[in-house]
């Protein structure tokens, strides 16, 4: 055979997946929810027994405390805001700076200011769009409004939209991952890999805009408010909670409860899903909460995505909590007709809220609807993008310098690491039920359809071959994400079992891919799954080690298996898995791991990734890298067939040798295998 070894070593997949079964993913789903749902009515009971201002404050305190702890704190500020001036425009009563300041050194935040042509100093808003396409450029009419209300406004582009396209290709003058949910993606898992959440970002441009109003002398620095819809309502909810210098703050088009929002759509977006909000027991009401008691509008729209029901459930219990400071008064909802962001008909209701707080006294203003004639005239760069024109830093590019201060040295991860990043918690113990659903004859072999009750609600299907003959006989878990059928027809799964091993493929939690819910296809199937997993303290990692873990206890306690010889082989992603579980799993001998990731580094310092979702971990290079699990495992023999890179590109010798040198030994094998090869296990 033509299997050579590169020298001695280890290994986010870009194996193709294959439609998902009919109940897989929403099977998943069901799990996930059950424990979310445990965790609100934790959260309920707390809310509940608030009954002072005291206690109010008490839970603002620990909640302000703990989201710091979740995104790991916001990035340190620089002095002043520099800021870049680009050119006026007139309006009807106003003008508009064209602007782009630095919310951290060499990141720029491209921006219009609306400037009354009256005499300041003026109060002044936020504004922060949504994900449409044209950012900050969709929002002149309500820059128009507030600026002919005597209200100067600042409206951004947010990170990954408009002018700050993070991966922007000049050739096909779009993002390469897809504007706004993709961009936030991307960024989302590199940064999620230091223990980072990208919201930090987002609340820290915020911040620094704050910054650059109240420098301005032509701004009441005690008067500054926040406006922002659907992903501009995420990031002006973030903004009211975490910055008290926010005294008004009008959110639309995202709030609403968890207890609504995860049976029907679920969680949205990267920066929407913080790991462990649910688990450590919040809610869409504390970021209303802890805002309180600044005067605060929830806007919603009847058929909207963030559902209707729950806006109004949040609703009445921050307005339970805003008795408790005597300002019941101070908390309003705005809602009116139409889908998400539909905010034409309640217009004037949003910013007669914004003005007559900012401006106390003054008369409900005038709306009407502005237009410019050109657009584009409001781009603040020359290109229509801050990469071609200003460069500067990327979030990819902050994540990396901030990861040289954080990153594990480079050493075998310990079992209390491993349990902690993937919140794996299956032990070596008692033998799940496996109901044997058909058996089916082969030439020297049957096979088992089988069906393994993983734990209560989670059932895993999978097959199992089994060889002629008495005796105990080695066993290998096989794990590939790819459908039943075509497991039982790859050749390595036969030439294993006619070979005299017992081999059992499953379908860990999740497999095969699901085939709906991808917002770009580099973040692959995988991305919201992953994120709904971590908002409840567990890991798609960790969920499918547990699934194997309890596979290998029913493989020990089967009569015709030799548990001193288990085998584990995973594929792609599920090398992933298959590392972890032997790292943990001492009865695991020998594994073997395919077209996989050869460390989680390559991801964070590539530019782009491929289906990272599926395998990242939260914090994960803190503590290890993949080769610190080979080096878990060693003497346990490894063995790492044709690793690839952060895109699922095969890596070459010298290139993977680099990568995963330091776990190389004579346990842990780096291999070349050809299409056909035998595995080697002998």
């Amino acid at each position: 055979m033509r299997i050579r070894a590169f020298g001695l070593a280890a290994a986010v997949c870009a194996v193709p997946l294959v439609a998902q079964a009919p109940d897989a993913r929403q099977q998943l789903i069901a799990y996930l929810n059950r424990i979310a749902f445990a965790d609100l009515e934790k959260r309920a009971q707390a809310i509940a027994a608030i009954h002072t201002q005291a206690e109010a404050e008490q839970r603002k305190s620990a909640v302000h405390a703990k989201m710091l702890e979740l995104i790991d704190g916001l990035p340190e500020k620089h002095g002043a805001v520099p800021v870049h001036s680009f050119g006026t425009l007139t309006g009807d009563g106003f003008h508009v700076e064209k602007i782009a300041y630095e919310s951290l050194p060499g990141f720029y935040v491209t921006a219009d200011v609306y400037v009354p042509d009256s005499k300041g100093p003026f109060p002044a808003v936020l504004l922060t769009p949504g994900h449409e396409p044209t950012a900050k450029l969709g929002q002149y009419n309500w820059g128009a409004n507030l600026a002919r209300a005597g209200v100067l406004s600042l409206a951004i582009d947010p990170v990954g939209q408009g002018e700050r396209l993070q991966h922007f290709d000049p050739e096909l003058g779009e993002s390469k991952v897809g504007q706004g949910t993709g961009e936030h993606g991307m960024a989302a898992f590199s940064t999620l890999l230091i223990g980072d959440h990208v919201s930090r970002y987002f609340i820290n441009d915020g911040i620094r805009g704050i910054d650059y109003l109240t420098e301005r002398k032509d701004v009441d620095a005690a008067h500054i408010g926040a406006f922002g819809c659907s992903g501009g309502g995420t990031a002006t909810a973030y903004l009211a909670a975490m910055d008290r210098r926010v005294k008004v703050a009008a959110v639309a088009c995202y709030i609403t409860s968890m207890q609504e929002l995860l049976p029907k759509t679920g969680n949205q977006e990267a920066e929407q899903s913080i790991p462990h909000f649910l688990a450590d027991g919040f809610d869409f009401g504390d970021w209303v909460e802890m805002a309180a008691p600044i005067p605060y509008a929830i806007v919603s729209t009847e058929d909207d995505m963030f559902p209707f029901a729950g806006a109004r459930t949040t609703f009445e219990e921050a307005k339970r909590i805003y008795g408790l400071y005597n300002a019941s008064d101070r908390i309003e909802w705005i809602h009116g007709p139409g889908r998400h962001g539909n905010l034409g008909p309640i217009g004037d209701q949003i910013v007669g809220f914004l003005v007559r707080n900012l401006k106390p006294g003054a008369p409900q203003p005038a709306y009407g609807q502005f237009h410019t004639e050109h657009r584009e005239d409001l781009l603040v760069t020359k290109t229509g993008q801050v990469s071609n024109s200003l460069g500067g830093e990327t979030i990819i590019s902050l994540n990396r310098k901030r990861a040289q201060d954080l990153l594990s040295p480079k050493r075998a991860a310990t079992a209390a690491d491993i349990h902690a990043i993937t919140k794996c918690v299956a032990q070596p113990g008692p033998a799940p039920t496996v109901n044997v659903v058909k058996t089916d004859n082969r030439d020297g072999f049957r096979v088992e359809t089988i069906e393994m009750q993983s734990e209560p609600g989670v059932s895993v299907p999978g097959i199992v071959g089994v060889p002629e003959g008495a005796g105990a006989k080695p066993a290998l878990l096989y794990l590939e994400s790819i459908a039943i059928p075509a497991l039982v027809a790859r050749p390595d799964f036969a030439t294993l079992v006619k070979g005299g091993r017992i081999v059992a493929a499953i379908q860990p939690r999740g497999t095969p891919g699901p085939s709906t819910g991808v917002q770009s296809n580099l973040l692959g199937p995988f991305n919201l799954i992953s994120l709904r997993a971590m908002m409840v303290g567990k890991t798609l990692v960790g969920l499918r080690m547990d699934d194997a873990i309890r596979a290998i206890n029913w493989l020990v306690s089967r009569t015709d298996v030799d548990e001193s010889k288990i085998e584990i082989y995973g594929v792609g992603p599920l090398g992933v898995v298959a590392l972890h579980t032997a790292a943990l799993d001492a009865r695991v001998s020998r594994t073997v791991i395919e077209n996989t990731l050869a460390d989680y580094t390559l991801a964070l310092d590539a530019p782009l990734t491929r289906n990272l979702p599926e395998i990242a971990l939260d914090g994960v290079l803190r503590k290890y890298d993949l080769p610190g699990l080979m080096l878990a495992i060693a003497p346990r023999t490894v063995a790492v067939l044709n690793p690839v890179d952060a895109v699922g590109q095969p890596l070459r010798e010298e290139a993977a040798k680099k990568e995963v040198g330091y776990a190389l030994s004579a346990h842990v094998r780096l291999y070349e295998r050809a299409p056909g090869e035998p595995l080697p296990l002998n």
